[in-house]
């Protein structure tokens, strides 16, 4: 008896120190595959992010990119001299008009498109999707190609129409009054199949039987939609709102191939201008401080709608 007990209290910590041994080897495993990744990160990803807020609080310019340590350190002269930079206002108010208008128009009409392929729509469905996204994924050369052909004040396909009917075409992206509305037509255009296949995971994901159950209450179209569906939508809307809005936030393309920031600034965005301070003036550590301005915008709305929505999604 004795000396089966010896052996059975021999056997367990031989157990324990084999299963110790697997989960060693299986950590070690696990942080070799991850570590092409975290290198990639490192180097790409955490290093600039660290080195541009760094930057930010420095005169970093075209001298110091091959001697990096003479940059003087200025403190917070960056961010104070933003908030008196009368470009930079504009520029800031520019992309609040961006986003203010078309985050609203791309949900709406990526709601609409959505419910319309999902339930309007019986035949070549799959084509209208595919037509819808395709602008999602079409380069944003080829987009400004078409787009300025139809904005085209002397032959472009407005001023064919227009001049059928007898007047003139405004010139869209010369004019300082429609340039900004024309590159919100053109980003409409472009997001909105991101926004519509979203819309339409959310349709699918509801219930058919809580739809039966509406409509046996005597609930009409309408108020089955109301009622119904855009609340059971809020999840999909919360997440289609934050990333639409991130990304005009961020708005560059459009401005940068259409129309250079002009006329007048007119279509000036902080991200176009960031792009001007620093790879055209070479003025690296004011574009630094730029781009953390722009960065505490987002996170701050993205906070805002996260709390605006978050009671109804739970």
């Amino acid at each position: 008896m004795s000396t089966t007990t010896a052996k059975t209290a021999g056997a367990a910590p031989a157990g324990k120190r084999r299963g110790r041994g697997s989960l060693g080897v299986q950590n070690v495993a696990g942080w070799l595959f991850s570590t092409p990744f975290l290198v990639l990160f490192t180097v790409f990803m955490a290093f600039p992010i660290v080195a541009t807020l760094a930057m930010s609080f420095t005169d970093f310019g075209l001298r110091n990119v091959t001697r990096p340590w003479e940059a003087n350190f200025i403190g917070l002269e960056n961010y104070t001299k933003l908030f008196g930079d009368e470009k930079f206002l504009t520029s800031l108010f520019n992309t609040g008009y961006f986003v203010v208008i078309g985050v609203p128009l791309t949900l709406f009409l990526g709601l609409l498109v959505a419910v319309l392929l999902n339930n309007g729509i019986d035949r070549a469905r799959t084509f209208f999707r595919v037509g819808f996204y395709a602008p999602v994924v079409t380069s944003i050369v080829a987009v400004a190609v078409v787009w300025r052909f139809v904005l085209d004040p002397s032959d472009g396909l407005i001023a064919g129409f227009c001049a059928e009917l007898g007047f003139t075409a405004p010139d869209f992206l010369g004019s300082e009054t429609l340039a900004m509305p024309s590159l919100i037509a053109m980003a409409v255009w472009r997001n909105l199949g991101t926004v519509m296949v979203l819309f339409i995971a959310g349709l699918q994901a509801i219930p058919t039987e809580v739809r039966e159950a509406a409509r046996l209450d005597g609930a009409g179209g309408r108020q089955e939609f109301r009622r119904i569906t855009v609340p059971l939508l809020r999840p999909t809307l919360l997440y289609a709102t934050v990333i639409t809005t991130i990304g005009y936030l961020n708005v560059f393309e459009e401005p940068f191939v259409m129309t250079q920031g002009g006329p007048s600034d007119s279509t000036l965005t902080v991200s176009l201008n960031m792009y001007r301070e620093g790879f055209n003036f070479f003025h690296m550590g004011y574009a630094s401080a730029m781009a953390y301005v722009l960065f505490v915008v987002i996170m701050a709305v993205t906070v805002l709608q996260l709390r605006l929505l978050k009671d109804n999604t739970t």
